[in-house]
């Protein structure tokens, strides 16, 4: 077995261990899929023989999938004796495999070919479709084998967020990275950090810190969510008994654009509007907006 020596952020080292399942979710410029690119590489020549496969739920063109990240990690290690890369596939030391696959590609049936194969690493898994977790997973299924997944949180019933978050799956190590925990983040990154922070400060928590969406950018009271977000007015609060409850409802519109049905419950308390949104987007939450 032959070592490599690869620099690694240390939010990372949870993962070198090994697990049934691996998870890094978060942010831009954490570096998640870097490590997981590097930990593929890093394995395949070690362990030789490995077969590995990365998945993308959906992948018409290898320009979809890790391929490239792969090639370049290959090269910066300075392995390029030992990997021979082709068009669809990179062989690996000791007649080991790398192949790139779309999980929307595949039947309970074609996916059996995967069943040797020791990692699968689904990136953007944000993306992966409850179907296509299940039958993931039971296909990986060679002794030690591991299944890794690395996603920037989009939802909370996403089926790799449910699996692995809510659930927390059994023999699962899980990491949030952010971009303040990857050593490495470059100069130009950070100012496309704080240009977001300043200009799109709606969408900022979703790309650069791995919060899910909140808000669809455009939406109407994005803004004045965020507002209220920032200056403390939103949290949890009681309705009081002794004051009328005003309802105020969104239908969302009808037919292929219809939006989430909302209602808004509002008491009228002193200088106050204390108003809570009900329905598909938020439940309970309550929040203060001046009179």
């Amino acid at each position: 077995m032959s070592i490599l020596k690869i620099p690694t952020a240390k939010i990372f080292e949870p993962l070198l261990q090994p697990a049934r399942y691996k998870g890094i979710f978060g942010g831009r410029g954490s570096g998640k899929s870097h490590f997981f690119g590097e930990l593929l590489v890093e394995t395949c020549q070690a362990e030789r023989g490995t077969l590995a496969v990365c998945i993308r739920e959906a992948q018409r063109t290898l320009a979809q999938s890790s391929k490239r990240l792969i090639e370049s990690k290959i090269a910066a290690l300075g392995l390029g004796n030992g990997f021979k890369l082709f068009n669809d596939k990179i062989e690996t030391p000791g007649d080991g495999l790398i192949i790139f696959r779309g999980m929307q590609d595949h039947t309970a049936d074609s996916i059996k070919s995967l069943e040797g194969f020791r990692i699968a690493w689904v990136d953007e898994a944000q993306s992966l479709s409850a179907r296509s977790l299940a039958l993931l997973r039971p296909t990986i299924r060679a002794a030690g084998s591991e299944l890794w997944a690395s996603w920037n949180p989009r939802r909370k019933s996403d089926a790799i967020d449910d699996f692995l978050r809510a659930r927390k799956a059994e023999g699962a190590i899980v990491v949030n990275a952010n971009w303040r925990d990857n050593p490495w983040f470059p100069a130009v990154l950070d100012e496309e950090r704080r240009l977001d922070l300043k200009l799109y400060p709606d969408r900022y928590d979703h790309i650069w810190e791995g919060d899910y969406v909140r808000a669809f950018e455009g939406a109407y009271f994005a803004q004045v969510l965020n507002e209220a977000r920032a200056e403390a007015r939103i949290g949890r609060v009681s309705a009081d008994p002794l004051l009328p409850l005003r309802a105020f409802i969104d239908i969302g519109g009808a037919g292929a654009s219809a939006d989430a049905f909302t209602i808004w419950i509002v008491q009228w308390v002193g200088t106050e509007i204390v108003t809570g949104l009900v329905g598909a987007v938020l439940l309970g939450i309550k929040v203060v907006m001046s009179k």
